[in-house]
């Protein structure tokens, strides 16, 4: 006799709606308009187990939360915007504020709600040219977390006359990691800080493109989930508080960060609240340009 956990039936989003080759990834389940214009309601569902954002001290990994809102953009641009496969987008920000409680984990999956409004629509023609989004995530109809993101997305034609035959593999090998414990990780495999030219609180981005997730499928850049792994890991070891939560993280990307040439991280501890809570800026930098900045805030674990 087989045993029913539940009568309704949970799949994932096609892949190519989020934009990944391994449906081991997609983290999101579905979704469905809502009354509002330009309103949805899509759910996600955070694994026990993720082979990258792993759960740690009884917690999810907060960029689950980051992730989750990324792959909202691109699927609701395909969706329900009719935005062509082929376009390529690029993140212009993306952010969250949480509570402690949006990430403690269970003996199940974590299932989410984000409700999202979608706001700043541009077109370009009848072709969707960006737009913002803002969402509230809910566990078990409580909402635990508010995020945003806005992005633009550009014709295959167009990319091409921008960006040239940028290459899709770092041009050298990645350097050696810093010691993971540095970092908030258990091993060297998922640490994007290298030891070559670290001074301070500045250190190199190591992209590696043979990572099976964080380059998931060949792109000729180092990708905005890469750069934010590496400012949480710049925080940790800037701040030494190696397995607090990121409770409230704001970053803004100015240009492309490429894979042939170094990409440094900058971190920058603003010391604690009266609550505890440490604020990081993370300053991220590459031929002496700014390619994104971000703002987190670090929770010691009690």
């Amino acid at each position: 006799m087989t045993a029913m956990l539940d009568t309704a039936l949970t799949t994932i989003v096609p892949r190519q709606y989020v934009h990944r080759a391994a449906v081991s990834e997609v983290l999101l389940t579905g979704w469905q308009a809502a009354e509002q214009a330009d309103a949805f309601v899509v759910r996600a569902q955070w694994p026990r187990g993720h082979a990258l954002f792993a759960q740690s001290g009884g917690y999810q990994d907060p960029l689950l939360l980051v992730e989750s809102v990324r792959q909202i953009g691109s699927l609701l641009s395909h969706a329900e915007y009719e935005v062509p496969f082929g376009h390529q987008f690029l993140m212009l920000g993306i952010g969250f504020s949480a509570t402690r409680d949006m990430f403690v984990a269970t003996p199940a999956p974590t299932e989410v709600e984000l409700h999202t409004v979608c706001r700043d629509i541009v077109r370009r023609g009848k072709t969707l040219a960006g737009m913002r989004y803002e969402v509230t995530a809910m566990v078990d109809g409580v909402a635990l977390a508010t995020a945003s993101a806005a992005f633009k997305c550009t014709a295959p034609g167009v990319y091409q006359r921008l960006r040239g035959d940028r290459p899709t593999r770092a041009n050298r090998l990645p350097s050696l990691p810093v010691d993971p414990a540095l970092v908030g990780r258990t091993g060297t495999e998922h640490v994007v800080l290298s030891q070559d030219g670290a001074s301070g609180n500045r250190w190199e981005v190591r992209a590696d493109t043979d990572h099976p997730i964080f380059f998931d499928h060949p792109v000729d850049h180092i990708p905005g989930m890469v750069l934010l792994e590496a400012a949480r890991q710049a925080a940790h070891a800037a701040t030494g508080l190696t397995d607090a939560l990121v409770l409230d993280l704001d970053s803004s990307f100015a240009r492309y960060a490429e894979l042939d040439e170094p990409c440094y991280i900058e971190a920058d501890p603003l010391g604690a609240d009266d609550g505890g809570d440490v604020q990081v800026r993370v300053h991220g930098v590459q031929g002496r340009q700014t390619v994104f900045t971000a703002r987190l805030v670090l929770r010691p674990r009690a």
